[in-house]
C-alpha cells in the first residue's frame, strides 16, 4: 500500500505540472490585455508599459512561468493584479464558504441519493421506483443555472421571500441565516450529483440482489433489512464511492456559476471574476488548487476501496 501511494503521489505531481503549463498558456493565448482591463482604455502607453513591467508581463513566457512556479513552491501567492489584495487573504476569507457549500452539497447527495436509490431497487417497478427514476432523469437533464434562477425568482415573485444575498454569514455566529443563505444553492448544486448517485445505486443494487450469496442469505432466514443493508448495499458501494469522489473533486468548478447567481463570496465566484478580468495570478493559483483537490480526492477514494472491499489489494 505504501509503495502504491508513493507512486500515485509521483503521478499526481506530474499531472499537476501538466495542468500548470496548460493553465499558464491558455490564459495568455485567450486574448485580451489584463493591464488595459485594469487601467482602462484611456490609460497612456507609458502607463501601460510601466504596469506591464511591474507585473513582469513584459518578460518571455518561460521566465513568467518559472517565476510563478517559484512563488507557488514557496507558498508566496502574491497579490491580485486587479484589486491589489493578497491572494492568501482572499483565499482564507472565501474558502470556508466554498467548503461549506461543497460539504452541504455532498451531504444532500449522500443522504438522499443513496437511500432513494436503494428504495428504488428494492421496490422495483413500483410507484416509488418510478418516482425516483423520473426525478433522476429530471436532475440530469435540467441545467443547474436555470434551476438556481427559478429558486430565486419564484419565491420572490410569489411569496416575497429571497435568501440573504448581500452578505456572507458564519454558521457558528448566525446558524439560521447561514442555512438560509447556503441551503438553496447547495440543493441546486446537489441536483445532478444526487440524480447520478440514485441511478447508479439502483443499478448496482439490482445487480447485487440477484447474486447467489444474497439468495443464500435469504434462504438462511436472515431479516430482509439485514440482507439489503449488510450484504447488498455494502457490496454495491464501491462504484458509488468512485462517483462521489469524482463529484466532490468537481464541485468547486461547478460552483462557479451557482456562487455567482447567489452572490456567495466563495472561491468559485473568485475564479469567475479573475478569469473575466484576466487576473493571471488569481486564476492560475485557484485552478491549481482545484486540480490538486481533484487529484488528492481520487487518491483518497482508491484508499477507501480497501476498507469497503477486503478483496481489493494494491501492490
Amino acid at each position: 500500500m505504501t509503495r502504491y501511494i508513493v507512486r500515485r503521489l509521483a503521478l499526481a505531481a506530474l499531472i499537476l505540472w501538466v495542468v500548470s503549463v496548460a493553465v499558464f498558456l491558455l490564459l495568455r493565448v485567450a486574448g485580451g490585455d489584463p493591464v488595459i482591463i485594469q487601467q482602462g482604455f484611456n490609460a497612456t502607453p507609458e502607463r501601460i508599459a510601466a504596469v506591464h513591467k511591474e507585473l513582469h508581463l513584459d518578460e518571455p513566457y518561460y521566465q513568467q512561468y518559472a517565476r510563478w512556479m517559484k512563488d507557488m513552491l514557496t507558498f508566496d501567492l502574491g497579490r491580485s493584479s486587479f484589486t491589489g489584495v493578497a491572494i492568501t487573504e482572499e483565499f482564507r476569507a472565501r474558502l470556508p464558504v466554498s467548503f461549506q457549500l461543497m460539504v452541504m452539497t455532498m451531504a444532500w447527495t449522500i443522504l438522499l441519493g443513496i437511500p432513494f436509490g436503494v428504495i428504488s431497487a428494492v421496490r422495483r417497478n413500483s410507484a416509488p421506483d418510478y418516482g425516483v427514476r423520473v426525478f433522476a432523469v429530471f436532475g440530469l437533464s435540467v441545467p443547474a443555472f436555470w434551476v438556481a434562477t427559478l429558486v430565486l425568482m419564484i419565491p420572490a415573485e410569489q411569496w416575497g421571500y429571497a435568501p440573504p444575498l448581500n452578505k456572507t454569514t458564519s454558521i457558528f455566529s448566525e446558524p439560521w441565516e447561514n442555512i438560509r443563505q447556503l441551503g438553496p444553492p447547495s440543493l441546486v448544486l446537489a441536483l445532478a450529483p444526487m440524480a447520478s448517485v440514485m441511478r447508479l445505486t439502483r443499478s448496482q443494487m439490482l445487480e447485487v440482489l440477484r447474486a447467489d450469496y444474497v439468495r443464500t442469505a435469504r434462504a438462511k432466514g436472515l431479516n430482509e433489512r439485514v440482507v439489503v443493508i449488510r450484504h447488498a448495499l455494502r457490496n454495491s458501494l464501491v462504484p458509488v464511492i468512485t462517483v462521489l469522489g469524482l463529484q466532490f473533486s468537481g464541485l468547486l468548478g461547478g460552483s462557479v456559476i451557482i456562487e455567482s447567481i447567489f452572490n456567495l463570496r466563495g472561491l468559485g465566484q473568485y475564479i469567475f471574476a479573475a478569469i473575466l478580468q484576466k487576473d493571471f495570478a488569481v486564476a492560475q493559483t485557484l485552478v491549481m488548487f482545484t486540480a490538486g483537490t481533484a487529484v488528492l480526492s481520487i487518491l483518497a477514494i482508491d484508499i477507501i476501496y480497501v476498507f469497503l472491499d477486503p478483496r481489493i489489494r494494491y501492490t
